[in-house]
């Protein structure tokens, strides 16, 4: 492909993704295809000779639409958003075109360097402690990485690294083994799979602790499981306070897990991944009152900040423990000269190697919005949920279960899980919104996300129009 049919192939892409988006309301949110049904669609092998980019044009819409759970509708009301806007995109491809690895500086000096002042604007957006920001002079900065996953799991091998340093300082002759074998970390019941996944991946034991009826962790549950697990011989080192879980919403006593964790000199992460975007807004600061105290804080841009997938956003209070425990430094890494001043080679802060070029998204999408317009962005999503929310309780056949504070409404019909299960089973057989279910306590219900851009009330009209008309089906079953 010469560069006058990468223009036109180009300027092609542009105007269907552009009329993708901006039509998305008219294509179900929900793909009828059966599992298998790509394969017949397309040849067996890669072609011989080159084929014509209108030829694969003229395919997404045959092959790959039909297969597409439309994230980007405003009658998806699964998960969590997936962000998306157009300057996230531009940046992307802009990103693309570079094409740079920036795992040291001097492999991608913009790369390393852009996100470092993007950490710190986003970390002043958030009004972040100053000993998180690299502006501040100390060792604290921020990384951008693939996911909160991957922030959880980086953030339990800075813990681990730090207490085995500690102890082997202490008692030299200690077998490091026998350190980890006692370690112990904490996080609620209600926390994200991914934190389970990192005491996994990190081999060492992780207790799930239960919430209160507010689907909290609080400060004393944890202090009784830390001086239990002492008295065990075991060695408390590491918390996961969750802010905003993924079943509820709810949000962990940060202030109380915080003095605790103080108190006990154990790591403390916070995991903001959906709820951390909302605190580019004042007034919903108070969530996270007792940051503070915290070592590392995530959340994901690319849920609710406009900002595409992925990006995912983490502060360290003294990164030494990443960096300097699991350095691996070949001479084919190293700088080619002193850096002037000093910068960080992410690589040594995160899992993989490769690092693509990530601030680049959110430099275009802070710019072009600005921070005015991403908090409006923010609250509008609430309002919707708030609208969402009065229409359950007008209705008496339904029930709201948690909390409603940002964009997500739990909620069921009064009865049984199994009459709920039928409910969400129908709604989405139908295709015309899209729901997934949680469960707590053996309470099962359903979760609406307010996930588009392009959400209107009238969007939020259509989609209780939707689940009342099928909760008066399911209603009308007879009874078994």
């Amino acid at each position: 492909m010469d560069v006058t049919e990468f223009k036109e192939f180009a300027q092609n892409m542009v105007e269907y993704v552009a009329q993708y988006l901006e039509t998305i309301k008219e294509r179900p949110v929900l793909p009828s295809v059966e599992p298998g049904y790509l394969r017949p669609l397309i040849p067996d092998s890669a072609p011989e000779n080159p084929e014509r980019w209108q030829n694969v044009m003229e395919d997404i819409e045959r092959v790959i639409m039909p297969g597409i759970t439309q994230w980007q509708s405003p009658r998806f009301h699964a998960y969590f958003p997936s962000a998306n806007s157009y300057p996230a995109i531009v940046a992307d491809m802009l990103s693309d075109a570079i094409a740079c690895i920036g795992f040291s500086w001097i492999a991608a000096p913009a790369c390393t360097e852009l996100e470092m002042v993007m950490l710190d604007w986003l970390g002043k957006m958030l009004d972040l402690p100053e000993e998180f920001l690299a502006c501040s002079g100390g060792p604290g900065g921020g990384v951008i990485l693939g996911n909160a996953s991957q922030a959880t799991l980086v953030a339990l091998l800075g813990a681990k690294a730090k207490i085995i340093q500690k102890l082997k300082k202490e008692y030299p002759e200690i077998d490091e083994n026998a350190i980890v074998s006692k370690l112990v970390a904490y996080s609620s019941d209600q926390a994200h799979c991914s934190v389970e996944r990192a005491g996994l991946l990190g081999g060492v034991r992780l207790r799930l602790l239960p919430t209160d009826d507010e689907y909290k962790l609080r400060g004393s549950t944890l202090q009784d499981a830390i001086q239990e697990d002492r008295d065990k011989g075991f060695m408390p080192f590491y918390v996961v306070a969750t802010l905003g879980t993924t079943s509820i919403c709810s949000f962990d006593n940060l202030d109380e897990i915080g003095v605790v964790c103080q108190k006990e000199n154990v790591w403390l992460h916070i995991d903001a991944a959906y709820a951390g975007a909302a605190f580019i807004c004042p007034e919903y600061r108070y969530l996270m009152r007792g940051i503070e105290r915290a070592d590392s804080f995530d959340f994901n841009p690319h849920k609710w900040m406009l900002v595409t997938f992925d990006c995912s956003t983490m502060w360290l209070r003294n990164p030494e423990y990443i960096v300097n425990n699991y350095n691996v430094d070949p001479l084919y890494l190293k700088h080619i000269r002193e850096q002037k001043p000093a910068v960080p080679d992410y690589r040594h802060w995160q899992i993989p190697f490769g690092r693509g070029f990530r601030s680049l998204k959110l430099w275009f999408v802070m710019r072009i919005y600005g921070v005015k317009n991403l908090q409006a962005y923010i609250r509008n999503h609430i309002a919707h949920a708030h609208e969402f929310a009065n229409f359950l309780r007008s209705d008496s056949r339904f029930e709201i279960v948690g909390d409603v504070i940002l964009g997500l409404v739990c909620f069921r019909l009064k009865g049984s899980n199994e009459m709920n299960e039928e409910l969400l089973e129908k709604i989405n057989t139908r295709g015309k919104i899209f729901l997934v279910a949680a469960k707590i306590k053996d309470l099962f219900f359903l979760r609406f996300a307010i996930c588009s851009r392009y959400t209107q009330s009238a969007d939020i009209q259509f989609s209780w129009d939707e689940i009342k008309y099928v909760a008066g089906q399911v209603l009308a079953l007879p009874k078994i």
